[in-house]
This record gives C-alpha cells, structure tokens and sequence, in this order.
C-alpha cells in the first residue's frame, strides 16, 4: 500500500508467526495462473505480533524458499497486521484525490495515536457518505516508519526488492472477490486465523466495511493439545487438523472448548459490526488461515452465528498446470496460502 512503481509482476510473500508463505502468479488478460508456490516453518518466535525479532534467520528462510523454488522475480510484496497497523473509516468533507493527497497528513493526526511523522500513510475513498453528499467516506491506514524499514531490510538482505506493503485483511479480500466474484449486495465477513491474530473484515461489493485483529489464533489448539498430551508442535499440529488421537474424549473436548472461545469471539465483534451498521445482515463467512481447517471448526462457528461458514479457496479461478502442481497438494495448502494469493495480484501502485 505504502510504495509506487512500475506494474510489474509481483511474488506475494506472507511471512507469518509461524511459518512463510510465497506465491507466484501469472496474470494473461485478467485471468491468474499459478507459476510458484511454496511454504517453510519459520523459527519459534521468530517473527513476535508482527515484530521481526530474529531477522537473520527470517532472511535465511526466504533467501532458501527462493532458491529451491526457482524464483526469477525479485519485486515482492509483503502484509502486516495486528498492532502493526491502524485502520480508520473516517468521514471527511467531499474533495478531489488531488486534494485529499495533500491533506491527510492534517487530517490523521486525528485518528492515529502516534507522532505523525512517525507512520507511513496510505488512503482510499470510499464514496460519497449516503445521507450528506457533501461529505465522503475514506479508509486510513497507518503503519509505524520503523515496522515498513525492518521488512525493507530483510526483503533487501534476501535479495528482494519491496514493492507493495499491504494489510493481511486485505489481501484476503483480493484473494476472495477474485476467485469468488460475490453479488454487490452480499455482505461478507472474511475470516483469517493465524497462528497468533484472526484478522475480521466485513465487506460489501469491493468495499470493507468493519475490520478488526484479535490476539488469537491456532496455537491455542497446538499448545493446549502439547501440553494434553506430551507431544512436540509437528505432532499437535497434524491432531489438530486431522482431529485424531487415541485418547478421542480428551481430543474432543480440547478442540471444542477452543473451537467455542474462537467462535464466540468472532460472534462477538460481528455482533459490534451490526449492531452499528446500516447494511443488510451477513449473508456468509469464509474461514482461512492455517487454523481454518481444524476439526470442527467450521461447524462450531456456523453453529454459534446460525450464517453459512465455508473454507475460502484462493485457487478456485485460478489455472494451473497439472504436470506441475498436484491438486490435493494445492486444496491442502490453499487454507494457508490466501493471504500469499492475494499479495501476488497486487501491483505497485494499486490503491
């Protein structure tokens, strides 16, 4: 969001708490087909809320899943979220682009609770405000200066240059209304849980209306059932998406008490959307991230919001060939992958 150039091809890079994810897409006319894609654990804590602590071996891991993938491109595009990031829907007085380009500096002082000379900015108006056309909706976002330099820095050291710095939101948002092409009049949440923030977004025909991060994500299933059951983070893992173990009663109830705690939280901030919105009701949620697939999960929410809940496909319009990429190994990913989907038909430039 923060950086402009030429439009050229991008490789979405999204490096998360847990592991780093990248994807390389061809775009031919408007359609998207996949040329790379690859995932590599990242080191425990190495990356803490969105906060590059151990950069040397973040650069090592991204400098390895470039070689081993073949990957030409250098222009990258990243995401962050959490506490990383603001997010504002601000009303201003109706005015040009131009006009507004020159203003909001003024006008996020405002709304952001940093140094203003401190933050990165970036914009997008939203349209005209439905009661008063003199005035007009706009979506602020803000990054601290020194959060975008450390990701500059890293993605220089791995041999890339940083294009497009986005939010995770969003990206999921351009993974979704690609692959999915939603009616203008469906309003949808979109639901990312990562292994430490779920990232909520309620969007209405291309527009996002109510964005919120919360501290809680999937290894709250990966740590409770380690503990549970003495087993290291790859075995909890492989229980927690396969939902099997030889102790099924203590299994069962770990993955519905945290199931429950998420989706109760979900509940909780669309209930804060809707009760201050003016749009129609949800009409459906889509639920990525690598915690999506847990067992049951998509059951306990769909159970406790009473709103058809499916797992998002980010590769679902997108081709690719199959001589190349296995299609088991792409719906397994693909959970995972929605956030790096979306980065990698960013541009720079786009708004």
């Amino acid at each position: 969001m923060f950086f402009s150039g030429k439009k050229k091809e991008i490789i979405g890079v999204d490096l998360g708490s847990s592991s780093v994810k990248l994807v390389h897409l061809k775009e031919q006319k408007g359609a998207y087909s996949i040329q790379n894609i690859g995932i590599v654990p990242l080191p425990t804590e190495a990356i803490v809320d969105n906060t590059l602590m151990d950069s040397a071996s973040i650069v090592e891991v991204i400098k390895g899943l470039i070689s081993s993938l073949g990957i030409k491109v250098v222009d990258a595009a990243v995401s962050i979220s959490g506490n990383s990031v603001i997010i504002r829907k601000i009303v201003l007085p109706a005015m040009s682009v131009e006009e507004l380009e020159d203003q909001i500096q003024w006008e996020a002082e405002q709304y952001i609770p940093f140094d203003i000379n401190d933050v990165n900015l970036d914009f997008q108006v939203l349209g005209p405000d439905s009661v008063d056309p003199g005035k007009m909706h706009v979506l602020l976002v803000a990054s601290k200066k020194d959060i975008i330099s450390d990701y500059l820095a890293v993605f220089a050291e791995s041999g890339l240059k940083l294009c497009v710095v986005d939010v995770d939101s969003f990206a999921v948002q351009n993974a979704f209304e690609y692959n999915y092409q939603p009616d203008p009049d469906d309003v949808i949440a979109l639901i990312n849980i990562g292994a430490n923030v779920m990232n909520i977004n309620v969007v209405k025909d291309g527009i996002s209306l109510f964005t919120r991060d919360v501290q809680m994500g999937g290894n709250q299933y990966t740590e409770e059932i380690q503990r549970q059951f003495g087993v290291d983070t790859e075995e909890a893992e492989r229980i927690k998406i396969s939902g099997t173990n030889s102790d099924t009663q203590t299994l069962d109830d770990v993955l519905s008490r945290i199931n429950d705690n998420l989706a109760v939280e979900i509940r909780r901030s669309l209930d804060f959307y809707s009760a201050n919105a003016s749009d129609a009701k949800i009409s459906r949620i889509y639920l990525s991230g690598g915690a999506a697939k847990t067992s049951l999960l998509v059951e306990s929410v769909e159970q406790k919001l009473d709103i058809p809940v499916e797992i998002l496909d980010p590769f679902r319009a997108i081709t690719f060939n199959a001589n190349n990429f296995d299609e088991e190994y792409l719906k397994e990913l693909g959970p995972v992958a929605v956030v790096a989907v979306g980065l990698a038909m960013r541009r720079a430039g786009d708004k």
